[in-house]
This record gives structure tokens, sequence and C-alpha cells, in this order.
């Protein structure tokens, strides 16, 4: 863990440090829309901003420049690897960290939009931007490790966290 620290801990500082920030955007939004007459524009606001800020400092940790590259195309070989060769620390930490990247997204965007209010919708849009990040981490070569195990964990976040605010969006 004090690894993780050590190598996140200034992302932790900026994310903690953006959310008043974060309720300013909210509050700023909100009252937009209300003066547009816009339905429900707090809980638009709220959406929209925990969407943002919520997946805005993973996908930063995703896109930091690593050591260790390569591809890994077969799915839960390279997940199997991780729990088999780190420690257990270390693994729930990766593992975790996969599952918290679109959370935020997969939480609200049900919320935001009755168009995206099914968990397979919410699983399609997260797999899709997750697939998006992989591939930036290949193209732009940032030494790190493209997985499509990445992917699996980042979609299956999202559809978690949506199972979570499921009853502010399934009578929708």
């Amino acid at each position: 863990m004090r690894e993780a620290w050590d190598t996140w801990g200034h992302v932790v500082v900026a994310t903690v440090c953006a959310v008043p920030v974060a309720a300013l955007a909210i509050l700023l939004l909100s009252r937009r829309r209300a003066r547009r007459g816009r339905p429900a524009p707090l809980r638009a606001s709220v959406a929209d901003v925990v969407m943002v800020a919520g997946t805005a400092p993973w996908i930063w940790m995703i896109l930091t420049p690593g050591t260790e590259e390569g591809v890994h195309v077969v799915p839960l070989v390279d997940l199997a690897g991780q729990i088999a060769r780190l420690s257990p620390g270390a693994a729930v930490v990766q593992i975790g960290g996969n599952l918290l990247v679109f959370a935020a997204l997969g939480a609200m965007l049900p919320v935001r939009s009755a168009r995206f209010a099914s968990l397979a919708a919410v699983a399609a849009v997260a797999a899709t931007a997750s697939l998006g990040v992989e591939v930036l981490q290949y193209g732009l070569r940032l030494g790190r490790v493209s997985s499509v195990d990445d992917v699996i964990l980042n979609a299956a976040g999202a559809v978690l966290a949506a199972l979570c605010t499921r009853r502010w969006w399934a009578r929708r």
C-alpha cells in the first residue's frame, strides 16, 4: 500500500483539492439549467460533475507513463498472472483500481439519461471507453500494459456501480 501512495499520492491530493471546485460546478450548472427551464437541473448537474470528477483521476493514472509494456488479448490470463505474481495487497490495489476506473460513470450515466438506464447500456459505454483508453496506452507508447482484462474489470466496475444507484434510475 505504501508503494501505491508513493506512486499515486499526488493524484489523490489533487482530487481531494478539486472537490470544492466540483461542488461549485454543480451549483453553477444547476442554477444555469434551472434558469433555462431544464428538467431536474440539480440531478443532471450532480450526475455530470460526478461522472467527470470521479473518472478523471483514474484516467490521469492510467495515462501516466509506466515501466512495463505489453499487450494481453486473451481474457483472464493477465488477471490470473497478476494474482499469482503480485503480493495480496498489490493485487487488491490493481484489481480494485480497475474496478473503480469507470465506477463514477457507471453510477451516474443512467441517473443522468434514461437512454442509458440499463446495465447493458452502462456496460457497453464503459467497455467502449475502456477500450479507447487501452488503445491510447498502446498507441502513445506509455510503457503500460494494454489488456483485455482491464476492459473487462473496468466495465464490471461500472456495472456494479450502476447497480448501487439503480433505485434512482430503474423506474424512469
